[in-house]
């Protein structure tokens, strides 16, 4: 297949952008085909014709006609990929399911999916719950909708509440992952209020139509996944304006209700020279998290207040050494915190995450799927090298995590400092064959013990572990 074939077949799946306002056809309607691969929308047309007859002469006035007064013939035309959209596909009269998005029979239980989640996230029994149950009943009612019932279900948006290195982030790729719909992940410290320098809300959006490659269809099922969610809260004691802080959180509402949104295609703001196109937030999950820092505070002044006075009172001090504390939080508390009531009504399932204690950073270490000891023992087992971590090292590597205070993030840093010298002497030496991280090492008392191979005999790599 040539070329030229090739590239008219692609651009059949792609919708025409106008020249002048770069507007997609689903958005303009039919356009008007001129040489050059140029398109021109009938609004565009119209003004341009408009202002011949104002302006007296046949292109005065209009800059982007200006090709046809020089007598020189426009350039090809050629609109980047990252901001082209996909055409929609006719509705079906027959069956309103939307093909290519996974069917209500074949939608998974809720435990079917929290056994999944299992396997990469350890604890977080509650969260995981919350998650699966929330995640089912909106895609049921999504693909339910065909707007002739009389009860109409609302969205299940989230909000979820963690410190750092809880799993929050990790959750939300692994619950997509299962699902397998488009997910778009983003920071709310870049969003600033609409005209300010930074992202706009729409740019949510644009990610989550990059994620479905350009195909607004596919992208009005996705998840979208707001991390840093409490840096958008309302700023104290401040004389400038808050761009950056309410005013993002008001932007966010029309997202989050569910309306038609005018997104920018391939970029994250709107300008004359960037495609943009309508989506439907109708159908879309939000899930937004945040570790909300000094919330803690907010939590243990209200609490205190309940608490009475007496034999059967609470002391703060209870509240001081209560790791969990997060797991109290109410909308009061929010509120309180900066977050505006009305974007609080629209995330009406929130929970909180635990925090991670030595016990969880042990599993965190060896069980899921994904668990980091599990892939340096890959790595060195490419190099023919058996990696075994002792039950010493393990509880090693849990304590100096907890006391970095950054979640199971703190995990891989701890690893990647000790394991430096191993990864480095190891492809010197073809003859070790095993080597075991103790105690010691991890306190900085001993070396990691090695094991050599014996000479003359086979060895065979089956499973990252050698045999003999």
């Amino acid at each position: 297949m040539s070329d030229d074939i090739k590239k008219d077949e692609d651009d059949k799946e792609y919708e025409q952008v106008c020249y002048i306002c770069r507007r997609p056809e689903s958005v303009a309607g039919k356009m008007i085909h001129i040489p050059n691969n140029i398109s021109i929308c009938s609004d565009c047309m119209q003004k341009t014709l408009n202002s011949m007859d104002k302006m007296g002469g046949p292109f005065a006035g209009m800059p982007y006609m200006d090709f046809f007064a020089s007598g020189q013939p426009p350039k090809h035309v050629e609109v980047p990929k990252s901001q082209r959209v996909k055409k929609k596909k006719a509705e079906k009269t027959e069956n309103k399911q939307t093909e290519g998005i996974f069917d209500i029979r074949h939608l998974p239980a809720p435990h079917v999916i929290k056994k999944t989640l299992d396997e990469y996230v350890v604890g977080q029994e509650h969260a995981k719950k919350v998650m699966c149950v929330a995640v089912y009943n909106h895609y049921k009612r999504v693909l339910t909708d065909n707007g002739d019932d009389d009860v109409e279900i609302e969205k299940s948006n989230m909000l979820m509440i963690g410190p750092t290195g809880s799993g929050k982030t990790y959750m939300v790729k692994t619950l997509a992952k299962i699902l397998q719909v488009p997910l778009a992940i983003t920071d709310a410290t870049s969003l600033t209020e609409a005209g300010y320098i930074g992202d706009d809300v729409e740019s949510v959006l644009s990610k989550l139509l990059a994620a479905a490659d350009n195909d607004v269809e596919k992208a009005e099922h996705g998840i979208v996944f707001i991390d840093e969610i409490d840096k958008i809260a309302k700023k104290r004691n401040t004389n400038s304006r808050d761009v950056s802080g309410e005013s993002v959180q008001q932007g966010m509402l029309k997202l989050l209700e569910g309306s038609e949104v005018e997104v920018p295609v391939g970029a994250t703001s709107k300008n004359a020279m960037v495609p943009l196109t309508t989506v439907n937030t109708r159908n879309i999950l939000f899930i937004c998290g945040g570790a909300f820092p000094e919330l803690e505070k907010v939590i243990k002044n209200r609490l205190m207040k309940q608490s009475s006075i007496g034999f059967m009172g609470q002391l703060g001090d209870e509240f001081d050494q209560d790791k969990n504390i997060l797991q109290k939080v109410t909308t009061e508390d929010l509120r309180e915190f900066g977050m505006i009531p009305e974007f609080l009504g629209r995330l009406p399932v929130v929970f909180a995450l635990q925090a991670m204690t030595e016990e969880m950073m042990k599993k965190v270490l060896t069980q899921p799927k994904n668990a980091i000891i599990k892939q340096y023992q890959k790595l060195l087992a490419l190099d023919e090298v058996d990696l075994h971590f002792d039950d010493g090292a393990i509880a090693a590597i849990a304590k100096k995590a907890i006391e970095k205070k950054t979640g199971a993030r703190a995990l891989r840093a701890i690893i990647e400092e000790f394991m430096l010298d191993i990864m480095y002497e190891i492809p010197k030496d073809d003859l070790i064959g095993k080597v075991t991280i103790t105690e010691d090492y991890i306190e900085k008392k001993g070396t990691p013990l090695i094991e050599m191979r014996e000479s003359g005999e086979a060895h065979l790599l089956t499973s990252g572990h050698t045999i003999v």
